[in-house]
């Protein structure tokens, strides 16, 4: 799987300014909206819905909000760079900067883990989070997310 078939350049915001997790959360939600013609309410809530069970804050910084939804026929996602850090109840209580938002739809198994894992691996990557930190240009943010999943296979 290619993030490019999932994330556009649309879906990539460079200095998110947001002091919460639900302003984040609300935001990505837009941006997946704009992509999916699913109502951003209804990607918010179950983002949010998702978050209930536990934060999806994975620590150094990052955060993979995600969600299964109905009416969605392929996967979807954004992307923010957070114009500073903020409070995520991530699981080394640090702030997180660095959003990758993944929708599903609901039928969706082990693809959804896939790039689950996809993303994970791209983001724990020192490097790469260090260029996605250094760069405030949502088309560089891009390439810098998409160009890596050749040398990040899930």
């Amino acid at each position: 799987m290619d993030l490019t078939d999932l994330l556009t350049p649309q879906g990539v915001i460079a200095n998110l300014r947001a002091a919460t997790k639900k302003q984040v959360l609300q935001e990505l939600a837009r941006r997946a909206a704009a992509a999916s013609s699913v109502p951003d309410r209804t990607i918010y809530d179950a983002v949010a819905e998702r978050e209930r069970l536990g934060s999806t804050g994975i620590g150094m910084g990052i955060a993979i909000p995600h969600g299964k939804l109905g009416g969605l026929s392929r996967m979807y996602a954004a992307f923010a760079r957070l114009d500073r850090p903020i409070p995520f109840e991530a699981i080394d209580d640090q702030p997180v900067d660095l959003v990758f938002l993944l929708l599903a739809p609901e039928d969706a198994g082990a693809e959804h883990l896939k790039a689950l894992a996809q993303v994970s691996r791209l983001l724990r990557d020192r490097a790469i989070c260090q260029k996605l930190r250094g760069t405030d240009r949502a088309d560089a943010l891009y390439i810098l997310l998409t160009d890596q999943t050749a040398s990040h296979p899930a």
